[in-house]
């Protein structure tokens, strides 16, 4: 089947300057669902015309189909601060405040938004925030209604036997030591760690920028062991109802405890564990302090429970997460160097054809890429293979020269994240938490 968009990429091609033309092909691939593509087209749009708010307006909306909450807030957030805000800005913030379990100022700004433009409306949207028709009158506002007994776990969430392990995850030496230190070894000679009065199990919190591996690492970390794997992503936890997100947040560790060994794993952990001097409804404040309680077993023991957390902003977390016996491992997963690119190219390449490929050569080309990035890479290549084959009818092998011609079309997605960082690594690094930020960025 011919690719609907390849007419659209041959004729920019010919014009790469023809800002209509891209922004034609940027919402054709965000109405196919083919968000990263559509993200890479939006990027090189604002790399050519920085102020344009509604390429903004695209690329956040873009950032949040694929579940990137914060690069899209940073966005959003930079089109506030205009005073010609689009009033779609207003409703996708809504959104992103939402997501994040911020419900009142959710409801204020999408009132906000479409107040300013009744046409950007989303009544899905709006029935989950309780307003419109058939909306309980309590939740106007943000005023919502009391949750059931948080004692009642609730029906939780499914429970993986990974098995991928350690030797699926490209690098990562240093992480894979530390996890070892801390499950793997627990698990594996629990003697010794009795003879010391120490229980298996803790909290390691991971962070860097996004698609680095940080999800895969965990997985894996279970498959190592044979442990049972919980992933939790915001919607497992956050509720409107008040009172229901603690109860979430308490029937997951409960099935965790019931499951030992387990590893629980927090996606995007800073949503749930935001700074509460940030915040201004108590429900969220609620939440973290429950957390906190669960992470302590104040009234249970997390012996042989891992808790692990990824996120891409680790300054938006609350400083009591990394008290000793919650979060007490803080480890900075960066984006692959050379050899560790050169592995991932290896194993994203198991069972595909090729022919005679230099992966050391493809790792020396794509500095700073994400595993994401060589993924996006290799699926690059892939494509324009499908597409001579489609010609011929003979389906070829894939080349060096084919990785490499497909990496000058990729930027690495690391670099923001990188800007932004290096200026916590420089200017808010009191206790050394991002001292290895700064060693990477050779600060």
């Amino acid at each position: 089947m011919p690719d609907p968009v390849e007419s659209l990429r041959q004729a920019l091609a010919v014009s790469p300057d023809n800002v209509p033309l891209r922004r034609h092909l940027a919402d054709t691939l965000t109405g196919l669902g083919r968000f990263s593509e559509a993200e890479t087209e939006l990027r090189e749009l604002l790399r050519r015309g920085p102020d344009d708010p509604d390429v903004k307006v695209a690329l956040a909306r873009v950032y949040y189909q694929q579940g990137k909450n914060s690069p899209a807030l940073v966005v959003v957030e930079d089109l506030l601060k205009r005073p010609d805000t689009p009033p779609t800005s207003l409703v996708l913030h809504a959104k992103l405040l939402f997501r994040a379990g911020d419900v009142e100022r959710a409801v204020r700004q999408y009132r906000d938004g479409v107040g300013q433009d009744p046409e950007s409306a989303d009544p899905e949207f709006a029935a989950s925030l309780g307003i419109g028709a058939g909306s309980d009158e309590e939740a106007v506002d943000g005023r919502l209604r009391a949750a059931a007994n948080l004692n009642d776990p609730g029906p939780g969430t499914e429970v993986e036997r990974p098995k991928v392990t350690f030797a699926d995850v490209g690098g990562m030496e240093s992480l894979k030591e530390e996890i070892r230190l801390k499950i793997i070894l627990p698990a594996t000679h629990p003697e010794l760690y009795r003879a010391y009065g120490k229980a298996a199990g803790g909290g390691i919190l991971m962070y860097g920028p996004p698609g680095c591996g940080k999800t895969h690492l965990a997985r894996a970390t279970a498959g190592e062991v044979k442990a049972a794997f919980l992933a939790v992503g915001l919607h497992d936890v956050l509720d409107m109802w008040i009172g229901n997100s603690e109860k979430n947040l308490h029937g997951l560790f409960e099935q965790a405890r019931r499951n030992r060994p387990c590893v629980l794993f927090f996606d995007e952990v800073d949503a749930l564990a935001a700074s509460r001097t940030d915040l201004r409804h108590s429900g969220g404040r609620m939440v973290i302090n429950q957390f906190l309680n669960e992470l302590d077993g104040v009234n249970t023991s997390n012996d042989s429970v891992l808790i692990l957390a990824a996120t891409n902003a680790p300054w938006h977390l609350d400083n009591a997460f990394r008290r000793p016996g919650r979060f007490d491992r803080v480890l900075f997963v960066p984006p692959p160097d050379a050899p560790a690119r050169a592995v991932i190219l290896r194993l994203l390449f198991t069972g595909k054809p090729q022919k005679d490929l230099d992966f050391e050569a493809v790792a020396r080309k794509t500095d700073q890429f994400s595993g994401a990035d060589l993924k996006g890479l290799v699926d690059l290549a892939i494509e324009a293979k499908l597409r001579e084959a489609a010609k011929t009818g003979i389906p070829g092998a894939l080349t060096t020269r084919d990785l490499q011609s497909a990496a000058g079309r990729v930027r690495p997605t690391t670099r923001e994240w990188c800007a932004t960082a290096k200026n916590y690594a420089l200017y808010a690094n009191q206790g050394g938490v991002y001292d290895d930020v700064a060693k990477y960025l050779k600060l």
